[in-house]
């Protein structure tokens, strides 16, 4: 009896592990002897003039499937790259992040001041650009006039035509306005104010309205200065241009 034991207790573990074989073969559907699915088969060289009949080869329905590549926790990690100045550089898209803070009372102040000024640019260029045209036309015509009767009933002439055309717009102003429109006249002429009135309506009359413009807080003579003082000035009237070129 214990031969016997010993014998079926020898073969038991080839018994199991033969039907497990078997059972593997069968769920994959290949049979008994290959390897399963997604295991690569063993292969032996064959020398020639051999058959291959005792090493049976997987045919090429049954390759193995290719499994995804995992990289380990020291495995090189790939990320974006961008190349910057002959460089390869990492790079990666940032999602947009808004600031937003309270406006402190200095930047309110600075951009009441902003809006202020160019609403009174936008409102006064059309008439600068108006009186810079006109003035070519009166010097162009006046360049013909020998007679200073003539130079004086024709300025008389005009001026009574500019007062019906803009006497109702300009008495709208503010102060803040008129003087804005000074400063571009200055521009659009290259003369001021004082001697605008100075040429065409006599020293008299320019000291007289200069007196007025000082009790207003304003003058005939201020310069414009697109580089200085008058930046912010300029850079609205370049923006006011573009609309007029279309």
């Amino acid at each position: 009896m214990f031969p016997r034991l010993k014998k079926y207790l020898a073969i038991f573990p080839f018994s199991v592990l033969l039907l497990t074989g078997s059972i593997l073969c069968a769920q994959q559907g290949a049979p008994p002897g290959t390897a399963p699915a997604g295991q690569p088969s063993t292969s032996y060289p064959i020398s020639p003039g051999q058959s291959d009949t005792a090493h049976p080869q997987t045919s090429p329905a049954q390759e193995p499937i290719p499994v995804p590549i995992q990289y380990g926790p020291y495995d090189t990690i790939l990320v974006p790259a961008k190349i910057y100045n002959g460089e390869i550089l990492s790079s990666r898209n940032m999602e947009l992040s808004w600031v937003t803070a309270p406006m402190t009372p200095a930047m309110r102040k600075r951009i009441e001041e902003w809006t202020r000024l160019r609403n009174a640019v936008y409102v006064t260029y059309p008439f600068a650009r108006k009186a810079g045209l006109i003035m070519n036309e009166m010097n162009a015509k006046l360049a013909t006039i020998t007679s200073e009767s003539e130079k004086k009933a024709y300025l008389k002439s005009r001026e009574k035509d500019l007062k019906k055309e803009f006497a109702d717009p300009l008495e709208k102003l503010s102060v803040y306005q008129g003087r804005i429109l000074m400063k571009l006249i200055n521009r659009q002429t290259g003369n001021n104010c004082y001697d605008i009135i100075k040429e065409y309506k006599g020293g008299f009359t320019a000291r007289l309205w200069q007196t007025v413009a000082f009790f207003f807080g304003s003058n005939l003579k201020q310069p414009y200065d697109p580089k200085g003082d008058d930046r912010q000035i300029e850079v609205i009237v370049q923006e006011v241009e573009r609309m007029y070129r279309g």
